[in-house]
């Protein structure tokens, strides 16, 4: 890349591309359109469509495809050539508003969660013109939404649009008591995105990373991260040159990745981008896992986006750094300068507070999948327990408040906090809290339990539609108080006395913690299977209906689809390490077995005159012997309890007796394979080990 400024988003038909390519007319009406979320005219459609077509085919494209995001966590698009025949033997190259603004897709083979029959395959697409089209391997990538014949939706985006709009209502309203009249409040993000790089070839010939993205088998290493000597490392030639290339890509696609170094874990490194709008950040970041990929096979690597591909070796995760600020540019979880600033901030801090305590179990669920639950609470991620991390000095400021005290910083700066007197809140005076799940870090709010693997479109859409229910209870009160700061006093008081509970400036990993919070009476879900049926709690369909974010009807089809992922996640765990062991470990370990046996043999018969020692072998041979017989049991317990597990009807049952039988054969199969690993020749085991792959690339 030559010119990085030039190059830089060069192929997305950004703003810039649109000024070009369009009358300035048909520009001011698409921006209209686009900012005040009024349906755009057919004209203007046809005159976008068409600058769209003629800005892709100069670049190259040849087809157009509606780009959008099932329940499967991942992207879907369907190909239309811009091609048509002329009827005279010719082709014409055609795209109108129409076919930009709706498509239809089978939906067929999407999970659905039951809001449709199998042969109900009729779904549309619907263009979202607030984030960018962009070329894709010579094809125009259009964002869209995906939603049934009937209008329920399909797809993860729409549900976060929607809680954008509810965020944008009630924070106008909001921030209007504080006499802030605004165009928009709009959640920001910024994904720090952690991912594994592996030798392709070693890869491939592990079948475990192939069906599954992490290993089920292997034997920890002489050495993994004790030294913490990965950490910011230098970067391995091979690395840096994936690096160089994955920005280049990035670059171009417009999406403004940041920063990179290497992780904490062997073979680990993290991209992080600059902040975007939410939709925007959310979209981004799939794309970013898509190159990851690409860019990773092109190097001879393979990209693990898994978040546990390594048993004992630090998962993966992507931290969802989600903030507020205004069209004008406002960051409103800065604390200002002024004593009217400081009051807003305060309250606005309190709104999160209340809801990250009132909607524990939402946040919870979504960061909900059978991957992320082999992290959480691992020493290495937050626990599955849902707290919030203020810092020292901002918890004491409205602990303060709510005593009516004043507040000492440790620099020596005095507040006094009665009502409009709230001067000079602390911004960055305090260390950070890497084992909390929810921290305040300046500005902004980290919720650190993302997955890596995961789509960022659940976790956002939950934390806008939760905090924009605090803004409307919040905007409820001050628009009927006489005296506003007063009110916001109370506020301040009423929030900390009713959800300081929620708040834990301790180490999350400590088995204390989990009886400390059981006291307080916080939530805890172990897993997945716990935590998703919450989603459909009364309290939670009402949340959302009332915003108008999703029907009880589509929430119950996310929960049940996502049960049924944890099912198949750990059906195919199951499927996959009984082929393993079956085909390959138990096939091996006979082998070694014979040599040693053929060992013994042939000492005896040179021994004939003189007795040689063979304890090392008759020992060594005894106790593989005995692993090898424990295995074979194991595994065929695995498959007894996946086949008596499968039968299980109930999808939340179904996914309940994965966690409580499945999962611990799992482990048991594979504590003995790790075993007979540690004793069987190299030259024999059939799969590359942790040490090769975390260490060779």
């Amino acid at each position: 890349m030559t010119n990085l400024t030039e190059e830089f988003g060069c192929m997305v038909f950004n703003d810039k591309a649109m000024r070009r390519y369009l009358r300035p007319e048909d520009y001011a009406r698409l921006r209209r359109a686009t900012d005040n979320g009024a349906q755009m005219d057919p004209q203007t459609a046809d005159a976008v469509a068409s600058a769209m077509k003629t800005w892709a085919v100069e670049r190259g494209a040849t087809h157009y495809a509606h780009w959008f995001q099932p329940h499967t966590g991942f992207t879907a698009e369907k190909h239309e050539g811009f091609l048509t025949p002329d009827g005279e033997g010719g082709a014409l190259l055609e795209f109108s508003g129409k076919e930009l603004i709706r498509g239809e897709a089978d939906g067929s083979s999407f999970p659905t969660g039951g809001l449709r029959a199998t042969f109900e395959a009729r779904g549309y697409t619907a263009w979202d013109p607030t984030s960018y089209a962009f070329l894709k391997d010579g094809v125009l990538c259009i964002p869209t939404a995906f939603c049934s014949y009937g209008g329920h939706a399909l797809d993860k985006r729409t549900p976060l649009l929607r809680s954008m709009e509810a965020l944008n209502r009630e924070g106008r309203r909001l921030l209007k008591c504080f006499g802030m009249s605004v165009g928009g409040v709009w959640s920001t993000v910024g994904l720090e995105q952690e991912y594994f790089l592996v030798d392709r070839d070693r890869y491939n010939r592990r079948k475990d990373l192939i069906y599954t993205g992490h290993t089920l088998l292997g034997a920890r290493p002489p050495k993994g991260q004790e030294l913490d000597d990965h950490y910011y490392g230098a970067l391995k030639i091979r690395v840096a040159d994936f690096m160089h290339d994955l920005n280049e890509e990035l670059w171009r696609l417009g999406i403004p990745a940041k920063t990179e170094h290497n992780e904490v874990a062997p073979a680990q490194h993290e991209l992080a981008p600059v902040y975007a709008r939410c939709n925007v950040a959310v979209d981004q970041n799939q794309l970013t896992m898509e190159v990851m990929k690409k860019v990773a096979r092109r190097h001879g690597l393979t990209c693990l986006l898994h978040e546990k591909p390594f048993a004992g070796i630090n998962g993966s995760g992507k931290h969802n750094n989600w903030g507020l600020c205004t069209d004008g540019g406002v960051n409103l979880l800065s604390p200002g300068e002024t004593p009217e600033e400081a009051l807003r901030f305060l309250v606005l801090v309190c709104a999160v507070m209340q809801a990250v305590d009132d909607y524990q179990d939402l946040l919870r669920f979504s960061v909900s999948c059978a991957s992320n639950d082999k992290r959480l609470g691992g020493f290495e991620a937050p626990p599955a327990i849902i707290s919030m991390f203020l810092g020292e000095d901002l918890e004491r400021v409205l602990r303060g408040y709510a005593d009516g005290e004043s507040y000492d910083s440790r620099t020596g700066e005095v507040l006094r906090l009665g009502a409009g007197a709230v001067l000079d809140i602390p911004k960055d005076n305090t260390d950070r809290n890497r084992t909390s799940p929810f921290a305040f870090t300046g500005n902004k709010f980290e919720f650190r339990s993302l997955g890596s693997s995961m789509s960022a479109a659940d976790c956002n859409t939950v934390l806008n539609t939760i905090v924009a229910e605090s803004f409307r209870q919040f905007a409820d009160r001050l628009e009927a108080a006489p005296d506003r700061t007063l009110e916001c006093g109370a506020i301040i008081r009423d929030t900390v006395r009713a959800h300081a509970r929620i708040l834990f400036s301790g180490n999350g990993y400590s088995p204390e913690w989990v009886e400390e919070a059981a006291r307080r009476g916080l939530s805890n879900y172990p897993s997945s299977a716990e935590a998703i049926p919450h989603l459909t709690d009364d309290a939670n369909v009402a949340l959302f209906e009332r915003h108008k974010i999703m029907s009880r009807r589509e929430l119950d089809a996310v929960a049940e689809v996502l049960l049924e992922n944890y099912c198949k996640q750990i059906h195919i765990d199951a499927g996959v390490m009984s082929e393993m062991v079956r085909r390959d470990v138990l096939p091996a370990v006979f082998r070694f077995e014979r040599e040693l046996a053929e060992t013994l043999d042939a000492k005896a018969r040179a021994g004939a005159q003189r007795r040689f020692a063979c304890r090392a072998e008759t020992e060594l041979l005894d106790r593989i012997a005995a692993l090898n017989d424990e295995l074979s049991l194991r595994r065929a317990a695995l498959d007894r309890t996946a086949e008596k597990v499968a039968g299980i009807g109930d999808v939340q049952e179904h996914a309940l007796a994965c966690r409580r039988q499945l999962m611990p054969q799992l482990a048991r199969v594979r504590e003995t394979c790790d075993a007979l690993e540690e004793l069987v020749s190299k030259d024999v085991w059939p799969y590359p080990s942790y040490g090769n792959l975390l260490y060779r690339i």
